[in-house]
C-alpha cells in the first residue's frame, strides 16, 4: 500500500517517466514481505536501455525492473535507497518523509 505522496507529486513522476526521463518517488509504504521498510523509491523510465544503464551503475539486475503497467521501475529499499539517494542527490524526498 502507498500512501504519504500527493497526487501532483505522482502525476509529475509519470509525466517524467513518460517523457524518457529518469524520475524518482519516495513514498511511505507497508509491505509484510520487506520488514522494518516503511518507505520505497520509485525510479522510472519508459525508455527501458536508459533505465537498465542507470540501474546498472548501482548493482541493480534488469529482472528487477517492475514492468507491470505503463510505467517501468525499480524499487529501492533500505540501505540501498538511501545510498542510491544520495548518490543521485535526491535524498530530501526520504528525510521529508522520516520527519513526519
Amino acid at each position: 500500500m502507498a500512501f504519504g505522496i500527493k497526487r501532483a507529486e505522482l502525476d509529475h513522476w509519470k509525466q517524467e517517466v513518460d517523457a524518457g526521463n529518469i524520475a524518482f518517488l519516495t513514498h511511505y509504504w507497508v509491505d509484510d514481505r520487506f520488514p522494518g521498510c516503511s518507505t520505497v523509491t520509485k525510479v522510472g523510465c519508459s525508455d527501458l536501455e536508459k533505465l537498465k544503464k542507470w540501474g546498472k551503475q548501482y548493482g541493480l539486475r534488469p529482472e528487477w525492473l517492475d514492468l507491470r503497467g505503463n510505467y517501468p521501475h525499480f524499487d529501492l529499499f533500505g540501505d540501498r535507497q538511501k545510498a542510491i539517494l544520495e548518490a543521485e542527490d535526491r535524498l530530501e524526498q526520504l528525510i521529508k518523509l522520516e520527519k513526519k
